[in-house]
Formats: C-alpha cells, structure tokens, sequence
C-alpha cells in the first residue's frame, strides 16, 4: 500500500487540483491512502481537503519537513509518496511509484518536474522558465550517473521502514531533499525515474525572483552537499502568495 502525504498552509486556490490529481490515477483510488498534514490554515484548505483525503491532520512538527514527518507517523503504507499541495500530478504518479519499488532493494525513488503557474508572467519569461526546468531535469540524471540525489519534496518516495529508520526529514530552511538523499543512500538503491511527474508551480520562484532563488538553492545545496553542513538562510514553509 502507498501513502501519499501533502502538506498545506493556506492552499484553498490549489489543494482541490492537487487532491483531484490523485483521484485520478491510472491505478484505482482504494488501492492508496491520502493523508493532508494541515499547518493551521487560515482559508477553507481543510474543508476542501476533507472531501478527498483519507486524513487530514492538523501539524505538529516544525517546517515542511515536520509536516510530512507528522503524516508518516500515521501512515500504514509500506511506500511513503510525497507531494506539494499546489502541485498536479501525473496520471501514471502512482503507478511509476509502485513499479520503482518492485525490488526490496530500492529505498527511494524521485522524477522530473514540469512548470506550471505563469499567471502574470510574460512569453519571453515563462520559455525562460520552462527551459530552466529542462536544464534542472537534465541535471538530476547528469547527478544521479555520479550517486546524487535531489529528491524533491514534490516528486518522491520512500520505503517507510527505511525512512523512519533515518528519523525522517530534518528540520531546514532549504536542502532538506539533499540532506535526507545522504542518510537514505547507504541503506539501498534510489531510482531516477523520468517518467514519474509532476507539474509544479512556480509561485515560489516568481515571488522571490528567478535569479535570487537559483542562487540560493545552489548555495544551499553546495553546503549541504559539499561542505556537509546544514543551511541556515531562507525560508519555504508557511509562506502567503497572491
């Protein structure tokens, strides 16, 4: 069985399209759990919510990480899928989880991403954005052939076992997808799989600025990665969008 679990913060514009996405998977809806892990939203997020999980919780731990930590310990799923709240997933998402984890030596697996949300943004800017994601998608094939991971909070999943076995996500302002990558990856094999998508929203990057945001999860990344440190700027959890 496979848990999906969303975190959410004030998302009653996109929860719906997100929710509506895994009702409408090639596998059937009774053969998956979905589980809502809410950080005290303000709007009608969990009303709407409640009318497709099958929990919806209301957080306890710190960060977007907390939030799917808070899910999993609920969950009974032996697959841990994970998902944003303002994506949209692919009609084989739940299908290319299943298949990845066919073998008991897989521990994690993770795919590409496709821009969405360009509301307010020029042609020139959004063929910026939509190449951007491309180079990014080539990129995670170009790090997996050398053993890095960059398993998306949006676009993943996990053995269960395994991740509790880690002690799940740690609480971090960015990079908490490299970070969790390096504690998973001694206990078995991660798949990049490039055909499990999403489409992701860009809200984030159009808020604080193509520019600035690239630089930051480099810089993030890198010290991550590199210098095996924790990063401490910045900040994606409970943010307000227009």
């Amino acid at each position: 069985m496979i848990s999906v679990i969303v975190p959410t913060y004030n998302e009653e514009k996109n929860i719906e399209r997100c929710l509506k996405s895994l009702e409408n998977q090639t596998i059937p809806r009774n053969k998956f759990k979905v589980i809502v892990v809410d950080g005290q939203s303000k709007d009608r997020t969990v009303e709407i919510a409640k009318k497709y999980a099958d929990k919806v919780i209301q957080q306890k731990s710190k960060g977007v990480g907390g939030a799917r930590n808070d899910g999993v310990e609920i969950a009974r799923g032996n697959i841990i899928a994970v998902t944003d709240a303002d994506s949209i997933l692919f009609k084989n998402w739940i299908e290319r989880v299943q298949k990845n984890f066919k073998e008991k030596v897989v521990i994690g697996t993770f795919g590409f991403l496709k821009p969405i949300d360009f509301n307010g943004v020029r042609k020139l800017e959004k063929i910026i954005y939509e190449i951007v994601f491309e180079i990014s998608n080539i990129l995670l094939i170009l790090m997996a052939k050398i053993g890095y991971y960059h398993l998306c909070g949006s676009n993943c999943a996990f053995r269960r076992e395994t991740f509790l076995k880690i002690g799940g996500y740690s609480h971090l302002p960015y990079s908490d997808d490299i970070e969790i990558m390096k504690r998973l990856k001694p206990f078995g094999e991660i798949i990049l799989d490039k055909r499990m998508r999403v489409k992701y929203s860009v809200r984030r990057i159009k808020k604080m600025g193509m520019k600035k945001y690239i630089l930051l999860i480099l810089r993030n990344d890198f010290i991550t990665m590199i210098l095996n440190m924790k990063p401490i700027t910045g900040n994606y959890s409970r943010q307000e969008y227009s």
